[in-house]
């Protein structure tokens, strides 16, 4: 159980390091913004690819894949929401 929630913990963080580091531009949302919105973005991402490849994939690479993703649709979407980051300004 432990180990599954620090393996959720160490996928979001990864995950959302690399959405901030590939959308363009400065990020201010901290350490647990960026594990949740990497979660968030996991969970979603897992979805889209269970939908197209017929099931889910967990730690694989393609699941990796599905995770960041996943955390890059979720970060431009907060970031539309919030207001943050307006590009080209």
């Amino acid at each position: 159980m432990i180990g599954t929630i620090i393996g959720w913990i160490v996928l979001g963080l990864v995950a959302g390091f690399i959405a901030r580091a590939v959308v363009p531009g400065k990020d201010n949302i901290g350490i647990l913004r960026t594990i949740l919105l990497g979660i968030l973005g996991s969970v979603v991402g897992g979805f889209l690819l269970g939908l197209v490849t017929g099931g889910l994939r967990g730690f694989s690479p393609v699941g990796w894949i599905g995770s960041i993703i996943g955390a890059i649709i979720v970060l431009v979407i907060y970031n539309k929401v919030t207001g943050r980051k307006q590009v080209g300004r």
